[in-house]
């Protein structure tokens, strides 16, 4: 039975210098576990391969209006609020989105061609 497609956002982070390493131990050890307790499907994430004060995260949604009502819950709570949200967002100078439908399979060619919980390089 074929799968449908699901909406994926690629959420594309500059982060300050010298953070990467600290950024990426937050995210696999706290903000990782914490969207998915919160039904987030995380597809991917992971330093960049381009750039040392980059990273990025792939995640997985039905639709738009999914995507907005599962964000919305999980930035608005108390557990990401009081939790690891300043610690998290004092490395980021910015970051981007970009929304765009995939296949099953392109979504789970993107988890097994990045895994995330690998050190970042250099």
């Amino acid at each position: 039975m074929p799968r449908d497609p699901r909406l994926i956002q690629i959420r594309t982070y500059q982060l300050a210098p010298d953070a990467r390493e600290a950024f990426h131990r937050a995210f696999v050890d706290e903000a990782v576990p914490m969207l998915r307790r919160w039904g987030h499907e995380v597809v991917a994430f992971g330093p960049s391969e381009h750039q040392d004060d980059a990273y990025f995260l792939v995640r997985a949604y039905d639709d738009l209006a999914d995507l907005n009502a599962r964000q919305d819950a999980f930035y608005g709570s108390p557990e990401w609020r009081q939790g690891p949200r300043e610690r998290v967002l004092a490395m980021i100078r910015h970051y981007q989105d970009a929304v765009l439908w995939a296949s099953p399979e392109t979504i789970d060619d993107l988890r097994r061609r990045n895994p995330g919980n690998a050190a970042p390089p250099g």
